[in-house]
């Protein structure tokens, strides 16, 4: 086994531990699901994070330049994967993108913009896809600054509909895991 495989199965297993749960909840989609994946149970744990930066940094090699996405399930992964680079000697910063631009100070839209610049290829984090709508929010906040998606990456990929919306956009979704592969089914 290699260490990736070692560190996916690790982070697969803490998933399972500290973020699965078999309950009835409604999404931010609207959607009702018998099961929820509470994924910041593990980016906010120093092991977790440990695991999320190798993971998904191992996995944008080469496509990215910098890595963001929507506040708030991605804030922990997106300094993760940035911290871990910076331990390997690369230099990848990280963004967050907010709902709507602030209404005071410097009124950002994209937090961490001074470390980016036009044209930069960007890979965009998630931690949950159902529907793939704050990806595209996150998408399109990214364009609108001037940066290439060049990546788009999930924890887990509840398997919704989001991997065709996204691809309907041209996107191809790379989900860690997938609904079925988190659970082994």
């Amino acid at each position: 086994m290699t260490n990736y495989d070692a560190d996916l199965e690790a982070l697969r297993r803490l998933l399972l531990e500290k973020s699965y749960e078999k309950k009835t909840v409604t999404l931010a989609s609207g959607r009702v699901s018998d099961f929820y994946v509470d994924c910041r149970q593990v980016t906010l744990h120093g092991e977790g994070a440990r695991l999320v930066g190798r993971v998904i940094l191992e996995r944008i090699k080469g496509s990215a330049q910098a890595v963001g996405g929507p506040t708030l399930g991605a804030d922990p992964m997106v300094t993760a994967v940035s911290m871990t680079a910076a331990l390997e000697g690369r230099d990848v910063p990280a963004f967050i993108i907010r709902k709507a631009e602030k209404g005071h100070g410097l009124q950002n839209r994209i937090e961490g913009a001074g470390n980016l610049r036009p044209g930069m290829r960007a890979a965009i984090i998630e931690d949950v896809v159902t529907t793939a709508a704050s990806t595209f929010t996150a998408i399109d906040a990214a364009l609108a600054f001037g940066l290439e998606v060049a990546h788009v990456i999930c924890l887990v990929d509840r398997e919704e509909g989001g991997r065709e919306n996204l691809a309907a956009r041209g996107y191809e979704l790379d989900a860690v895991f997938t609904k079925s592969s988190l659970l082994g089914e």
